[in-house]
């Protein structure tokens, strides 16, 4: 009987032992459930800190063809047509600063689709008298006719002439070469754009790049306002002819013969170029 006795007490001490186990076990689990917590936050916060830096997006300009440009590919297009605006400028009297800053406007300093696809940068719609190339775009209407250039070139030399041979732009021809506001501003009056906005836009764009210096390049730092209707003329004595400017007209004005004008220009033809300078005494 003692002998039983003692062996279910032995039997007791040793299940007492086996069931106080599983309590060290559950204790051990605890690190690696804090850890599972920490893996998230860490992902949140990295996330965060993407969204932060994508928000510091740089300055843009956009342009009335609905495009997005930097600045840098502004002044870009400013070095890649500066040389073309200023030779129009000197053939057909447009401000240099006027067509650059309706360039960049028109075709998104290049990057436009009318640009991309026909190497048209101010948008000039074929009318009736285009026999050359073009493309169907849609504008104002569904597929408008557009003209379609060989080269940019060939859209800024189209510009000038559009200008030129308008009636309804005679006005701007009367005004300073160098007063790109009132070229801005003349070119909404006459019709050019129905942005209200429009002339402002390219005075903020002329004086932003300083495209003015390239007027300044072709007419000279000295050009002054006339009295009668308001031509340039340089302290050099040199007249930059206007539309509407022929020798005898010249030779009038200035009160020199038409031969003594040719003679001292070394001007075979009787024609004249607007933006031609030409030696008056």
């Amino acid at each position: 009987m003692f002998k039983k006795v003692i062996f279910l007490l032995s039997l007791l001490i040793i299940t007492a032992c086996s069931s106080s186990k599983p309590t060290i076990r559950t204790s051990k689990p605890s690190t690696p459930i804090t850890r599972k917590v920490k893996k998230p936050v860490q992902k949140q916060t990295s996330n965060s800190t993407v969204k932060n830096e994508n928000e510091n997006t740089p300055e843009v300009l956009e342009a009335t063809s609905k495009v997005k440009v930097t600045p840098e590919m502004v002044i870009k297009y400013i070095e890649d047509f500066k040389e073309t605006a200023k030779n129009n400028m000197r053939q057909f009297g447009v401000p240099a600063s006027i067509t650059l800053a309706q360039g960049i406007l028109e075709s998104g300093v290049g990057t436009g689709t009318l640009s991309q696809k026909a190497n048209n940068h101010f948008g000039i719609k074929c009318h009736k008298e285009w026999t050359g190339p073009s493309v169907l775009f849609d504008d104002d209407s569904e597929k408008e006719c557009f003209r379609k250039y060989k080269d940019p070139a060939e859209s800024y030399r189209d510009h000038s002439l559009f200008l030129t041979s308008r009636s309804r732009y005679d006005s701007l021809f009367e005004l300073p070469q160098g007063d790109y506001k009132a070229w801005a501003k003349g070119l909404k009056n006459a019709g050019y754009a129905t942005d209200p906005k429009y002339p402002d836009k390219l005075i903020s764009l002329i004086e932003r790049y300083n495209l003015h210096q390239y007027d300044v390049e072709v007419v000279g730092k000295s050009a002054i306002q006339t009295k009668s209707n308001s031509e340039i003329i340089t302290t050099k004595e040199e007249y930059v002819v206007v539309k509407g400017d022929t020798l005898y007209s010249l030779s009038k004005k200035f009160n020199i013969s038409v031969d003594e004008l040719k003679k001292k220009n070394n001007i075979k033809s009787d024609s004249l170029s607007v933006g031609q300078k030409i030696s008056v005494k």
